[in-house]
């Protein structure tokens, strides 16, 4: 009888609590009052704000103003640097340059889902591993080894051009795009995918890829099915990794958070010279590492690394990209190793009339090529769907912008794009800017504002490339919430 007793009352309290979370309020539009996810309502979706998460590779790089541009005298005399003010958004950037492995890594997926029906998107994405040779020296060691041998795993990637490093960046998207919804158990994990169907990011918003569904996102529209494809504001996919601008680069590698006094005061103590904390390639603080090597560079003619017993960057060509101490903001090697591409198109006057808050030059505007129905045109042979510029007509009277191609707007330069005294200048539309020193070059370049450029169709055993990403939400990695006298404070997630 007790027992009986007893499990009534549990019964009970059960069917109370239930009762209590299902009369639990639920949250409402502050400009309507109607319910959110709720159908009686509409359906209306709003997705749970957890904050952006921070993508494989990638480091937080909390953004503001900064002074960018010539930190040390001129002696190329580009005069192409003017100093000026800017504001940067907070963004994300990899900790270190992509390397062998990770590039290997994209081609082995290439090779798998295109080497039959498309094997020369295989061949374009490879990187030149000529770019090591040199006519009076002995480098074809490195053109057969570097790029393949396990032994350079961790060493940064070079030889890859611009448009190669971009390409990288579009797959790199969709690969951890993908893995993010086999983690939320949306998508079972599918290797065997070939040619056009390949997951895509935007071909799987667009409803073009179909993939091996698990399970979908409850729908709340009470006229739909009981559940739905997974939106972008669901808040479950990442933004796109894309090269950083200059001004980013530049930003990052400067790391001027490091220079503040307190965490409270607003100060612009210093310009530095060098990503580290002082005016001099090597250490300052006192103790085992008193003077050693802080990046790897070229100290002089002939001298790649020292000596023997005492190599001092003990790296005659590139390093293990995690060799050196990272910079302020946790970024490895923003200086020597290997330069790197920006997403800039380089222009010698760029610095005298641009933009002061995230400056880029480099926009062409563009938008979904649509079909009859007004959707999203069937996706290309690789899956992806189709952009094409703006025409005259479709941007109309806009005050921001009245063209879709402004790579040469107000560049100050009239020679990008005619031929001056019957020579071509070497700087036109396809040049594209190159930041930080290398491990074959001398220690003015290992300074963050040193500009340089090459084609982008052009590789180098010198360069190679990080990627970024944009940071959506609070600037400071936080959450805000607005407290009664109106002012935003931060709160700790």
């Amino acid at each position: 009888m007790k027992t009986t007793l007893r499990l009534a009352s549990y019964l009970a309290v059960f069917m109370l609590c239930a009762g209590l979370l299902s009369c639990k309020k639920k949250e409402g539009s502050s400009a309507t009052g109607w319910s959110y996810n709720d159908p009686e309502w509409g359906g209306f979706y709003k997705a749970k704000d957890q904050g952006q998460k921070t993508g494989p590779g990638l480091t937080f790089v909390e953004g503001g103003t900064f002074v960018m541009g010539a930190a040390q005298q001129d002696v190329m005399y580009e005069y192409d640097n003017v100093p000026r003010r800017v504001t940067v958004s907070s963004f994300y950037m990899d900790e270190n340059e992509v390397t062998n492995i990770n590039y290997r890594e994209y081609t082995y997926w290439l090779k798998r889902v295109f080497g039959e029906t498309y094997p020369e998107v295989v061949r374009k994405a490879q990187p030149d591993t000529l770019v090591w040779r040199e006519e009076l020296a002995y480098n074809e060691p490195y053109v057969k080894y570097y790029f393949r041998h396990p032994s350079f795993n961790d060493y940064p990637v070079v030889g890859v051009t611009w448009l190669q490093a971009n390409e990288y960046c579009r797959w790199r998207s969709d690969r951890v795009n993908e893995k993010m919804l086999v983690d939320e158990g949306i998508l079972e994990l599918d290797p065997n995918q070939q040619g056009e169907d390949n997951f895509n990011s935007e071909a799987y918003l667009a409803g073009q890829y179909e993939g091996v569904v698990k399970k979908g996102m409850k729908n709340y529209d009470p006229n739909g099915e009981e559940t739905r494809r997974v939106r972008f504001d669901d808040g479950i996919m990442l933004p796109d990794y894309r090269l950083p601008t200059e001004a980013e680069w530049e930003y990052a590698a400067l790391a001027q958070m490091g220079t503040q006094p307190t965490k409270d005061e607003e100060r612009y103590m210093e310009k530095r010279i060098y990503p580290w904390d002082g005016y001099t390639v090597r250490s300052q603080r006192r103790g085992k590492y008193q003077g050693a090597m802080l990046a790897n560079f070229k100290r002089g003619r002939g001298d790649n690394m020292g000596v023997a017993g005492a190599l001092n960057d003990n790296a005659e060509i590139t390093a293990p990209v995690k060799t050196y101490m990272p910079n302020d903001f946790g970024l490895y090697n923003m200086a020597g190793n290997v330069s790197e591409w920006c997403l800039d198109v380089y222009r010698p006057m760029s610095s005298s009339d641009v933009e002061d808050f995230n400056p880029f030059r480099g926009n062409v505007f563009t938008t979904l090529e649509l079909d009859e129905e007004g959707k999203a045109a069937p996706k290309d042979s690789l899956g992806r769907l189709k952009y094409r510029e703006y025409e005259a007509d479709e941007i109309g009277d806009r005050y921001n912008y009245q063209q879709s191609n402004v790579v040469d707007y107000r560049d100050g330069d009239d020679r990008s794009q005619v031929e001056y005294d019957d020579n071509v200048t070497l700087v036109n539309d396809k040049s594209r800017v190159v930041k930080g020193g290398s491990w074959n070059d001398r220690a003015y370049y290992l300074s963050p504002s040193v500009r340089r450029y090459m084609d982008e169709d052009q590789a180098a055993n010198w360069v190679g490339f990080r990627c970024a990403m944009m940071r959506v939400g609070p600037a400071n990695g936080e959450t805000l919430t607005q407290s009664k006298k109106g002012r935003f404070v931060n709160q700790k997630k």
